[in-house]
């Protein structure tokens, strides 16, 4: 069964960039922007997680903590937001469970590289209660969450 807008967040824990521990229930009380991306220092992936650090202004002030989720290692999400300068952190789904937990998980590049168990583009978001508001799994890694929506979602709920 999908995760869908209404249903309680799944709690987690998991290894930020610093190898430090982060569990959803630490933003209880603000609204939190999960975003699955397949692999760090893609392209894509690059150029989306760029654009959640050029827009963390906005997402601030709208009371979100923008986190950022991939199947890499601590390590590799370590290079990946020094080289990037990103704010945010950037959390290590290495054993696929937080993936599975919301469902993101799949192909890569199906045909192509058929990388299996990558996180799909995924974007989360959640309110200070922990309630789902806001549900996008991509199929095609090439395309980016609707950062609009995102922000549409959050503006809306208290």
């Amino acid at each position: 069964m999908s995760l869908k807008v209404g249903d309680i967040a799944p709690d987690f824990t998991l290894f930020n960039q610093d190898a430090q521990q982060v569990s959803l229930n630490q933003f209880k009380g603000k609204k939190v922007v999960l975003s699955f991306f397949p692999f760090a220092n893609t392209s894509v992936c690059t150029k989306e997680m760029c654009t959640f650090r050029d827009e963390l202004k906005e997402y601030e002030s709208l009371d979100a903590q923008v986190v950022g989720i991939s199947v890499d290692s601590p390590f590799a999400l370590k290079l990946f937001q020094e080289k990037n300068n990103y704010q945010f952190p950037l959390l290590s789904d290495f054993n696929k469970e937080v993936s599975a937990k919301y469902e993101t998980l799949g192909v890569f590049v199906p045909g192509k590289y058929d990388y299996q168990g990558v996180s799909k583009r995924s974007a989360f978001v959640i309110d200070k209660n922990g309630v789902i508001q806001y549900v996008e799994i991509l199929d095609n890694p090439g395309n980016e969450p609707n950062y609009n929506a995102i922000k549409e979602t959050l503006a809306k709920i208290q």
